[in-house]
């Protein structure tokens, strides 16, 4: 899977960069205005809290929004999986995971048989 993982604040865009939409995890991403984004940043502010997972599938399945997502904050490598397959590009890593080892996890899976907001069609489908 293609998802690009980083160390904050090593590649971290500034909230006020032009095109860079900071959305917390308790904003509806069906009510933003997505004009001029280029980039969304999604919060996840403690890993057991799973709600940037659901804003991920919504922008991309429901309002079509084809730039990156970056998930931010908590992020473990044990969720880079479900976060590729959600839709997000990229990943900021908490500081004392591994990016090599993420590497290795992501590659692990070669397919999967649901689909997911990549790949809509279950496997038998496509």
């Amino acid at each position: 899977m293609k998802l690009n993982l980083f160390h904050a604040p090593e590649q971290k865009p500034s909230a006020t960069q032009v095109g860079v939409l900071e959305l917390s995890n308790d904003a509806d991403p069906l009510e933003v205005s997505l004009d001029g984004i280029t980039t969304i940043r999604l919060s996840f502010p403690k890993f057991t809290d799973g709600r940037a997972f659901s804003q991920a599938v919504m922008l991309r399945n429901r309002r079509g929004f084809k730039g990156e997502l970056c998930a931010t904050g908590d992020v473990l490598i044990d969720q880079l999986i479900q976060i590729a397959r959600t839709g997000f590009t990229s990943a900021e890593l908490r500081a004392d995971q591994d990016i090599e080892h993420g590497k290795r996890l992501l590659n692990h899976f070669k397919g999967f048989y649901q689909g997911d907001a990549i790949n809509a069609a279950p496997a038998f489908a496509r």
